[in-house]
């Protein structure tokens, strides 16, 4: 009667590895960009304001990235240039408020997470992007004592794919995203 009743609660109780979801820290995250300026430099801005999920079955090496970026929260170190490239010449984010990305897969190096493939979504535009994990590591969290993960992505994306043109191309053409990433089992 106890090994029957063993298998029957073992059953209830459902898969012993399930997958984990985490709640991006958005004090710990930034999604960032660097892009030609004429030829001369490089314009480095990024995104104050993320917020999303990411599920991670670290033993299945499966899992699923969904984050929504608020277009507005956009940020150089020039003010006069954030309310430029807010405007309908790039980002218009009046009419596009978010920049999505959802997973499609993720791909692992034994333990190691090494790239995400999924769908950008920004301006009005849905297109595939891969990025490449350069750094990732989950572990507990030393002040929350909670599980956390973390990690750093780059990929390099044309932005007329998107539909973003103007000054094109003295303005580069080529965008360097960079994507720093932080978050808590919940």
């Amino acid at each position: 009667m106890k090994r029957v009743l063993a298998v029957l609660a073992l059953s209830m109780s459902g898969p012993l590895a399930a997958a984990d979801t985490y709640v991006i820290d958005p004090a710990h995250t930034l999604p960032s960009f660097e892009v030609s300026h004429f030829g001369f430099s490089t314009t480095r801005g990024g995104f104050t304001r993320t917020e999303g999920t990411i599920t991670l079955d670290l033993k299945k090496k499966t899992g699923a990235i969904d984050v929504r970026i608020d277009a507005a929260s956009l940020q150089t170190a020039v003010p006069k240039l954030d309310a430029h490239l807010k405007n309908p010449d790039f980002f218009d984010v009046e009419m596009y408020p978010a920049i999505t990305f959802k997973s499609k897969s993720l791909k692992f190096d034994g333990d190691r997470l090494v790239a995400v493939t999924g769908d950008l979504d920004m301006h009005g535009v849905s297109k595939p992007v891969t990025l490449e994990v350069t750094h990732f590591r989950c572990g507990e969290h030393p002040i929350k004592k909670v599980p956390h993960c973390g990690a750093d992505a780059v990929a390099t994306i044309k932005r007329s794919d998107w539909g973003i043109t103007t000054y094109s191309p003295a303005i580069g053409e080529d965008v360097t995203l960079k994507i720093q990433v932080e978050a808590s089992r919940q």
